[in-house]
């Protein structure tokens, strides 16, 4: 069994020292001593140092797994966006360790990598639901929802980090109506008028969305 102080106690050594002297210069012998833990404390509770970074990811995924499965067989969609909010409302918790975090995954390619394995368990959680409670039939559609909401997830999730004075909870809850709305009977994926656009770019693509946004909004109200 874990001590949860324990825990605790490395992840906020291993995020000063990482911010102090770097990711790769700090090692597991630095973060157990800066702890005041042996470096067998801290394999019992991290399997290697990357693991720090991400402490609560997998406990996070089940949570959101939980809270799918336990929707009721008419409730599937609010529970995806349920599931997305416990993300979210995680890492608001976090603070500063959420910010802390970004910084080094933005800088490290190895845990930028680790991430983006992240996400990609959450947008299958969504996926698979999607399909097992015929919320889109289509797997093409079931896979363009999932990632949809972990895109504006994310995109929230990013303007948060990057501006603390932000409202995440209303952005979120405007970022999955507009989620639900392309993706409505009468949206892109519906059948109704409209089209789908895939386009590459090297331009950011947060400094696109709002353009997007606004010419499906033009679109929409010039039907």
């Amino acid at each position: 069994m874990v001590n949860e102080s324990n825990r605790e106690r490395l992840t906020a050594a291993a995020f000063a020292l990482f911010e102090e002297q770097g990711y790769e210069q700090t090692t597991v012998d630095d973060i157990a001593a800066r702890a005041g833990v042996g470096r067998t404390t801290f394999f019992r509770a991290f399997g290697s140092k990357d693991d720090v970074i991400f402490p609560h990811h997998e406990s996070l995924v089940l949570a959101v797994r939980d809270r799918l499965h336990a929707a009721a067989p008419d409730a599937g969609v609010p529970a995806l966006v349920e599931g997305a909010r416990l993300v979210l409302t995680h890492y608001l918790d976090e603070g500063d360790l959420a910010r802390a975090r970004y910084r080094l995954t933005r800088t490290v390619p190895a845990l930028r990598h680790r991430e983006i394995g992240g996400v990609q368990q959450y947008q299958r959680l969504f996926r698979d639901f999607i399909t097992e409670r015929g919320i889109r039939a289509d797997p093409l559609h079931a896979e363009l929802l999932a990632d949809a909401l972990v895109t504006a997830h994310n995109y929230v999730l990013r303007r948060w980090l990057r501006e603390p004075g932000s409202d995440p909870i209303a952005e979120f809850d405007r970022a999955m109506a507009d989620v639900l709305r392309l993706f409505s009977p009468g949206g892109p994926s519906g059948g109704g008028p409209g089209a789908v656009l895939i386009l590459r770019t090297d331009h950011d693509l947060d400094a696109l969305l709002p353009s997007i946004r606004a010419a499906l909004d033009d679109e929409s109200r010039s039907r």
